[in-house]
């Protein structure tokens, strides 16, 4: 137990601190679709007998060792093109999908609360709808707390599918290079967003959106169908079913089937996460004529430092070793360890810096 505490002014002698950490998340084209297994039946990949998601592992998903990657759904607007297709395939899923993402991501609008429609620039203002998208949603494993403005790239194969495998040429990179921490994004319900886009100026195309905060990627159909490269004469083959554009898969397969195509046509996903740390910085002081005994009872005996046998007392020293923060009722709250004992007589006076991270 001390014997003297030092005061800590919580103006003077407290800061904080918030300090954001980056790491590189690359994902390649490999690992959501051939890696393990022959695709479309790979092991690391897990759909579900509600059949409204799928999932992507780093391994097979069956493995204790595996870890969640991203899961995928596709979804459109009931005031789509789509909506009310005779070969409709799972519509009513697709449609709320759409709306639920939307509900969270971006809330209502209006006095009769219209969910808000996800649309290809920043202004939510009913123009520019992207009516019918890709959902890719990333785990927080891997995001930690929120992808980093103006990281986020994803490069997607254009070519025409065949023998479960993209020929031709073709890919395109869709990026949010125009987003940063001071511009180019948008603070909405599901937090900010930022606008992928393909090359810059009046010739960029636009690809879809990514949330930040929620981890979220959203790609607009039409990314595959507005490319320089045109659309491809097979977009995708499921058995004995051909879909010859992205609009017939979304409508006439199950959700599935439409992750399937879109996994068989992802070339390469990147980005930086971040992890934000915040501390609490204590400057603790101890002054010339403080702290120069040990509070060890043994130091001391009857009155005298038991430093060396002589017959008078040796001048103050210590040696600090320990920082304990306590309450205002002297309540042990936190320790803090050195790395080496620090020399403590009167001639000196010491400033510790301890910091506690949250």
């Amino acid at each position: 137990m001390p014997i003297n505490y030092e005061p800590i002014n919580n103006q003077t002698d407290v800061a904080t601190t918030r300090t954001l950490l980056h790491e590189v998340i690359p994902l390649t084209g490999t690992l959501v679709s051939g890696t393990y297994g022959v695709f479309p039946n790979d092991p690391n990949v897990k759909n579900y007998s509600h059949g409204q998601f799928q999932s992507v592992y780093d391994y097979p998903f069956l493995s204790s060792s595996a870890n969640h990657i991203f899961d995928l759904t596709v979804g459109y607007d009931e005031s789509s093109s789509l909506s009310g297709s005779a070969a409709a395939l799972q519509e009513t899923k697709k449609i709320n999908m759409y709306n639920q993402m939307s509900q969270v991501l971006l809330g209502y609008t209006g006095s009769a609360n219209t969910v808000r429609k996800f649309e290809s620039d920043l202004t939510l203002d009913a123009v520019n709808s992207m009516n019918e998208v890709f959902f890719v949603n990333f785990s927080r494993l891997i995001t930690k707390d929120q992808i980093k403005k103006g990281s986020f790239s994803i490069t997607l194969l254009t070519g025409a599918y065949s023998g479960n495998s993209i020929t031709g040429v073709g890919a395109l990179t869709y990026t949010d290079a125009q987003a940063s921490d001071t511009q180019g994004t948008l603070n909405t319900v599901g937090g900010d967003y930022g606008v992928l886009t393909s090359g810059t100026g009046a010739t960029a195309l636009t690809g879809g959106v990514v949330f930040y905060q929620s981890g979220l990627a959203i790609l607009t159909a039409s990314a595959f169908s507005g490319s320089e490269y045109g659309p491809p004469a097979t977009f995708y083959s499921d058995g004995d079913i051909t879909w010859s554009t992205v609009e017939e898969l979304l409508t006439g397969s199950a959700i599935s089937a439409s992750c399937d195509a879109f996994r068989q046509r992802v070339d390469n996903i990147q980005f930086n996460n971040t992890t934000e740390i915040n501390s609490k910085v204590y400057f603790c002081r101890a002054p010339h004529n403080k702290f120069n005994y040990s509070s060890n009872p043994t130091y001391v005996n009857n009155g005298a430092i038991r430093v060396k046998n002589n017959t008078r007392s040796n001048p103050p020293l210590a040696y600090i070793t320990t920082i304990g923060l306590y309450n205002s009722s002297n309540e042990l709250l936190a320790v803090a360890k050195l790395s080496e004992p620090l020399r403590k007589d009167p001639t000196n006076e010491l400033t510790l810096r301890v910091r506690l991270d949250y």
